[in-house]
């Protein structure tokens, strides 16, 4: 391809883009009708034998492809704690996406390791944490808990004595692994995957909203790792973080804390309270494509203990030469401190959303989502609905009637598309699920799907 044309296809590509956006407002929040079916049956053949235009390829995903996507993006998609993309970030992922860099280390890409950098020191600023903490971006909150709990792992068998990364888990000691009854799902699946076991784990009671009991906490002994909660998926609910932590660590076990969410608590300060005891945490695992609004996939892990991160993640080859052998220690490598080595800039669109909110902005969506919930949880309680949990956050449980009357409910919303919420099960019922997470949400979206959701109800 000549300058040009590469020019005149990213060109088209930015307007589709854009036309693309500027159609959320007035299109439905799920799939366009047989768009998916189109899809499919546009996808259904074998690999080409030729070449294709780069222009016939855009027109293809645009045409078919921007039909059968979700409105995630729009202001009222309310499903899985989904933040909308900033026009910052997309806009700073289109260049990222230009450079093509290989963000593993400050040689491969000293540009990105030094965006990484701020990123990290701009997210800890925010929130209030420990500017010691080293940091790692990673795809999202479950790769975070993961790198969180190595650097845990690695630490409390430490102590000991026991190298894990060299000696692994045949014959160490037994870690005692805590978690309330409402930890995420994602959290046992790391925990598997660290050969910690989903089953074996310690599990603590929980109130109706989620949190861990406090007053029922057991005693604790030998090497050990307790799981908290920063904003429950169902309720938003926060775990007693001051006692918790002060337990824990009296006796000598590492805290973490997976707030793929509600950690942003702390950005916002009509917020914080519900979040400062978590400050005190050892690691902290947190989503960026959720409440920053970055676009997928973007997450952060944050470890207060620098050496148990990097004893846990590093890597080494005759390839790989370190920065700081280089730069005279002024380099980042990335690599030593996530679990990926080839990876993408996504450092670039968490520096681009917090340049372009600042701490106020970031404040003032954070807030303004959790006035959101409020109202829609107000409207849907005037007008019949059930409210299952206490509205601290950003999230709202919401039964109509008996168990096969909500799931009903929740189809037809989906269904007819006005809004998009997603069911799930709390506290033994089944309740809708709406999660106000988006920069792009407004009142007037609110009300609309509120709307909605009370005519799918009266419907049923």
């Amino acid at each position: 391809m000549t300058s040009d044309s590469i020019r005149a296809l990213l060109t088209e590509a930015a307007e589709r883009a854009a036309t693309y956006l500027d159609g959320l407002p007035s299109r439905r929040a799920g799939p366009l009708p047989g768009a998916v079916e189109r899809l499919a049956a546009a996808l259904d053949e074998g690999l080409p034998e030729e070449p294709s235009d780069p222009a016939e390829v855009l027109a293809f995903l645009d045409n078919h492809g921007s039909p059968a996507t979700v409105a995630s993006a729009g202001g009222r998609y309310f499903g899985f704690v989904t933040g909308g993309a900033l026009p910052a970030t997309v806009a700073a992922q289109y260049l990222a996406a230009a450079w093509d860099q290989n963000s593993f280390s400050f040689v491969s890409s000293p540009a990105v390791a030094c965006f990484e950098a701020a990123a990290l020191r701009w997210v800890k600023q925010a929130l209030g944490l420990p500017a010691e903490a080293e940091g790692a971006l990673v795809t999202g909150a479950t790769m975070a808990n993961f790198t969180c709990l190595a650097a845990a792992r690695h630490r409390v068998l430490g102590r000991l004595g026991w190298d894990v990364e060299r000696q692994g888990l045949f014959g160490a000691p037994e870690i005692t692994v805590v978690v309330g009854e409402e930890a995420h799902a994602s959290l046992l699946k790391i925990l598997a995957l660290l050969g910690l076991g989903r089953e074996r784990v310690q599990r603590l009671p929980v109130d109706g909203e989620g949190r861990i009991r406090a007053d029922r906490l057991p005693a604790l002994a030998g090497p050990a790792i307790v799981c908290l909660q920063a904003g429950n998926v169902n309720s938003g609910a926060f775990d007693p973080a001051p006692a918790i932590i002060d337990w824990a660590h009296a006796a000598g076990a590492w805290v973490h804390v997976d707030g793929a969410f509600g950690l942003w608590a702390l950005a916002c300060p009509e917020l914080a309270s519900l979040a400062e005891g978590f400050r005190e945490a050892d690691s902290w695992a947190t989503d960026a494509h959720k409440w920053l609004n970055v676009p997928y996939d973007s997450g952060a892990a944050l470890v207060r203990d620098r050496e148990a991160l990097v004893r846990a993640m590093s890597i080494s080859g005759a390839y790989l030469v370190a920065s700081s052998d280089l730069t005279a220690g002024t380099g980042r490598d990335a690599m030593t401190v996530t679990p990926d080595s080839s990876r993408r800039a996504r450092a670039v669109e968490v520096w681009a959303a917090l340049k372009s909110l600042g701490r106020s902005g970031l404040a003032e969506l954070i807030g303004r989502n959790c006035r959101q919930a409020r109202r829609m949880a107000e409207a849907l309680r005037g007008g019949g609905a059930e409210i299952l949990n206490e509205v601290v956050l950003n999230q709202v449980v919401v039964a109509f009637g008996n168990d096969a009357r909500t799931r009903r409910v929740v189809a037809m919303v989906q269904q007819n598309g006005e809004c998009w919420c997603g069911g799930t099960t709390w506290q033994g019922r089944a309740a809708m699920r709406v999660s106000v997470s988006s920069w792009a949400t407004s009142d007037a979206d609110i009300d609309r799907a509120a709307a909605a959701i009370l005519a799918a109800a009266r419907a049923v």
